[in-house]
């Protein structure tokens, strides 16, 4: 049972991960600039956001 809760949870997880690099990668630049992100931080951004959850 550990095991499978463990699974579905990385996957949550990168589900998670997944759509937030997807959400970001839409924004043009400016928004980014905005949001005080560079396009090059998007992945570690997503990546922080997923396993804060």
């Amino acid at each position: 049972m550990i095991i499978i809760h463990a699974f579905i949870e990385r996957v949550r997880r990168w589900a998670m991960y997944r759509t937030t690099v997807r959400e970001l990668s839409v924004l043009s630049d400016r928004d980014l600039n905005d949001l005080g992100i560079n396009r090059s931080d998007i992945e570690y951004v997503a990546r922080k956001h997923a396993s804060a959850i």
